[in-house]
């Protein structure tokens, strides 16, 4: 890319608003949700409004990494932005559930471009020691999103209307597309090999089959359809790998694979991101359920991992030039596997402050890691392989969160199920009650002390297992730490 030329500047900012944009779709609909259902009647496919977006999004992403390698990474921006665009309007125009999951689908087809195709922009505009300094600063959108979308999507859904939670993407989209046309200049990309169609096709079929199966995983009797569905991915990974190796340019080059170092970055993302959505979604729900808290306050509960994770990812960006990958991941692996453990350890009277420190721990590792392995997923290949990299390491961050969420879903329902069980004035549907800060009054005084024992247990037990993932994550660094002696 001709850095000379592109305004590094200009595009720096536009990475980052596309970026913005993105980490904000997903809480911000969050927010909106009981309103859209309320409006379109449609709890029975609440799900599917997030899963479609999800399982699109994880879809396109390799595509878009390869087509940005072969094609340029301009072009392919510009394309994902469209759809998008396109994508946001007609959610925000549905009038039926239906009409919003199509809709999603679409939104998320564009949404796999913006990540994997930004972060190569920044490999290409700045040098690995600039590098993880720019991604810090980018992924500081994660955490201004995290703290303005619940705001904001209250805000649009009380003044205005849900509609345009989804609308307000159509006007930062445009601008977006705009600005890159204008400022992100590179040399035309040619390649006479065409799309590797078949190998495309075998990865969908893998993605819709483990993210199918980790959906149907969280259902009462769904095991043996989630089990099917995982055999057929199986068969799937067998069929890509032979498509893969008969491509003249495969959608995900089996040579990655070749490098352990490249491996593990990706594992630790996979595990490490699982872990992150541990700690999103249960310390909230801990905050409400025993605690007591109302829901603004226990969602501001992991406001301190989101700003800590800007200050650890330009942590990353001083110790990467000067330390080993492995020996910074290391640090940061057991700055989260103290963080975890420390909750482990608290107890059912632990007062709010102290949850505020355990995220702000928590989320300064997060950064490091988290950016680490992008930066050195992109360092350990070769520069006509970057976008391809960087995609596969955001498919790795987005099925880790997707798997271990479904994971820790099963564990916390167990739980939950084990600890009602024996006692008949307690039941799983109070537990729905006590969890939501609005409905918790409903309840008898006298079911509520035990209601809470029972959910510290269960969460108890979801914190071991991310301890667990952490450990994992520690043996992957190892690995990956051998790989580089070799």
């Amino acid at each position: 890319m001709h850095t000379q030329r592109t305004n590094v500047p200009v595009m720096t900012v536009t990475v980052f608003i596309a970026t913005f944009m993105a980490a904000i779709e997903g809480t911000i609909v969050s927010t909106a949700m009981p309103t859209i259902v309320g409006s379109l009647h449609g709890v029975r496919l609440m799900n599917w409004v997030i899963a479609i977006y999800l399982l699109t999004s994880a879809i396109a992403t390799p595509v878009y990494g390869k087509m940005a390698d072969m094609r340029g990474r301009k072009p392919v921006l510009m394309v994902g932005l469209g759809i998008f665009v396109i994508g946001s309007l007609l959610s925000g125009l549905s009038q039926s559930m239906i009409m919003l999951i199509v809709a999603r689908a679409i939104q998320g087809v564009g949404a796999g471009a913006i990540m994997p195709v930004t972060y190569t922009i920044i490999a290409d505009m700045y040098s690995l020691a600039k590098r993880a300094q720019v991604l810090g600063l980018n992924g500081s959108a994660w955490g201004i999103a995290a703290v303005v979308a619940p705001l904001l999507g209250g805000l649009i859904v009380d003044q205005l209307s849900w509609h345009w939670v989804f609308i307000i993407n159509v006007p930062i989209g445009l601008l977006t597309m705009g600005l890159t046309a204008v400022f992100l200049h590179e040399k035309p990309r040619t390649s006479s090999s065409s799309l590797d169609v078949r190998g495309i096709w075998w990865l969908a079929l893998i993605l819709v089959c483990v993210l199918g199966a980790c959906e149907l995983l969280q259902l009462p009797h769904g095991i043996w359809y989630a089990t099917a569905l995982l055999v057929g991915a199986a068969l799937s990974i067998w069929r890509f790998i032979a498509a893969e190796r008969r491509a003249t340019d495969p959608v995900i080059s089996l040579s990655l694979f070749k490098s352990k170092a490249f491996i593990s970055q990706n594992i630790i993302a996979a595990l490490i991101s699982g872990v992150v959505m541990g700690h999103e979604v249960y310390i909230p729900m801990w905050m409400q359920g025993i605690l007591g808290v109302n829901a603004t306050l226990g969602g501001f509960a992991v406001t301190p991992s989101s700003i800590l994770w800007v200050v650890g990812s330009f942590a990353a960006g001083k110790m990467l030039p000067r330390m080993r990958a492995s020996r910074v991941l290391g640090i940061a692996l057991i700055d989260v596997f103290v963080g975890i453990v420390a909750v482990t350890l608290l107890n059912i009277h632990t007062t709010y402050p102290v949850f505020l420190v355990v995220s702000a721990v928590l989320g300064f590792g997060f950064g490091i890691i988290i950016t680490s392995t992008t930066v050195e997923s992109q360092n350990v290949v070769g520069p006509d392989q970057i976008g391809m990299a960087t995609s596969f390491n955001t498919l790795s961050r987005t099925l880790g969160q997707t798997l271990m969420i479904s994971i820790y879903g099963i564990i916390f329902n167990q739980q939950i199920a084990a600890g009602v069980a024996g006692q008949p004035d307690l039941s799983t549907k109070m537990m729905n009650k006590l969890v939501n800060s609005q409905t918790v009054h409903e309840l008898a005084d006298k079911v509520v002390v035990p209601l809470r024992h029972v959910l510290f247990d269960a969460l108890h037990v979801v914190y071991i297992a991310c301890a667990v993932v952490v450990l994992l994550s520690l043996a992957a660094n190892l690995l990956g730490r051998q790989a580089r002696r070799q």
